[in-house]
C-alpha cells in the first residue's frame, strides 16, 4: 500500500485551502486498507483534531456501539472523511472546501478500492451520489430515504448511512439506525448459498443483468427472497429473482 502511505503524507502536508490555518492535525483515513467496507465521514472533531484519529470523540462512542451491535470490528472497516480538516465551530464545509478536500477522497477510493462505500451522514452522501451520478434526492425527507438502502451505479455500490452523531441529537432514531447499520455485517461477506445458486449460472451465461447479483448475491443477501426461502427450506423456481418475481427468460 505504498500508494496509499504516499497519498496520506500528501494529506498530512496539505495547505490547499483555510481550514489548514486552523487544524492541528489533517486526518488520514484508517483502518483496514482490504477491507469491503469503506465509510466516508464528514469532518474530524475536536478531539480527531487534536490527536490525529477518527472516531475518538462522543459520535465515535455513538459509532462503537453501532458497530457492536452491527458485530462489525473496526479492524474489518476501512474509515475517511471527505473534508481531512476540523470545521471551527463544526459549520457546514463549503463547496471550494469539498472541491479541494474530495481530490484525495477519490484517490483514496481509487487505491482501497471498496466493494460497497459508506457515506455517512448527508454531506458525505450528497457528494458520493454525485460523484456516481446517482440521481439527487428533491427535497430533504427524500434524501433521508436514502439512508439504509444500497445503491447500485456506473460499477459501484454505495450503502447510505446516518452520521452516528445524529444519535447524540435524537435518541429516537437508534432503533432503525441500528437496523441500518447491522446491514454492514452482511455486507462483508457473500451469500453462502451463491456457488450453488442458478442466478450464478445466468448470469455467466449473459443472461442476468450484473446488478441482480451486486445488489443481493454480494450485497444484501439477507434480503433476497430466494435466500429466504432457501433458509425455510421452501422450494422456488430457479428463474425467481431476488426480488421474489418470476422472469420467464431464465431457464
Amino acid at each position: 500500500m505504498k500508494s496509499l502511505e504516499e497519498l496520506n503524507e500528501k494529506i498530512r502536508a496539505c495547505f490547499k485551502c483555510r481550514l489548514s490555518e486552523t487544524r492541528m492535525n489533517a486526518l488520514r483515513g484508517e483502518g483496514n486498507a482490504n477491507s469491503k467496507l469503506m465509510l466516508i465521514a464528514q469532518a474530524p472533531g475536536e478531539n480527531e483534531d487534536r490527536e490525529g484519529r477518527m472516531f475518538i470523540g462522543p459520535s465515535g462512542k455513538k459509532l462503537d456501539g453501532l458497530l457492536k451491535e452491527a458485530n462489525v470490528d473496526r479492524s474489518e472497516i476501512y474509515m475517511t472523511n471527505l473534508i481531512k480538516c476540523m470545521l471551527p465551530k463544526y459549520r457546514k464545509p463549503k463547496e471550494d472546501e469539498i472541491q479541494s478536500c474530495s481530490q484525495y477522497l477519490n484517490k483514496e477510493i481509487e487505491l482501497v478500492n471498496p466493494d460497497v462505500i459508506v457515506p455517512l451522514g448527508y454531506y458525505s452522501t450528497r457528494y458520493i451520489i454525485k460523484k456516481y451520478n446517482i440521481p439527487l434526492p428533491k427535497s430533504k425527507r427524500e434524501f433521508s430515504r436514502l439512508y439504509g438502502r444500497l445503491l447500485w451505479a456506473n460499477g459501484r455500490k454505495v450503502y447510505p448511512l446516518r452520521h452516528p452523531t445524529a444519535l447524540i441529537f435524537n435518541e429516537g432514531i437508534e432503533k432503525k439506525m441500528v437496523k441500518n447499520y447491522r446491514k454492514l455485517k452482511t455486507l462483508l461477506v457473500d451469500c453462502k448459498w451463491y456457488l450453488a445458486c442458478p442466478l450464478k449460472r445466468f448470469y455467466e451465461e449473459g443472461k442476468l443483468d450484473e446488478k441482480w447479483i451486486e445488489l443481493y448475491c454480494k450485497g444484501d443477501w439477507e434480503s433476497c427472497i430466494r435466500y429466504q426461502l432457501e433458509g425455510k427450506g421452501e422450494p422456488h423456481q430457479d428463474r425467481m429473482l431476488p426480488d421474489g418475481s418470476l422472469d420467464k427468460k431464465l431457464k
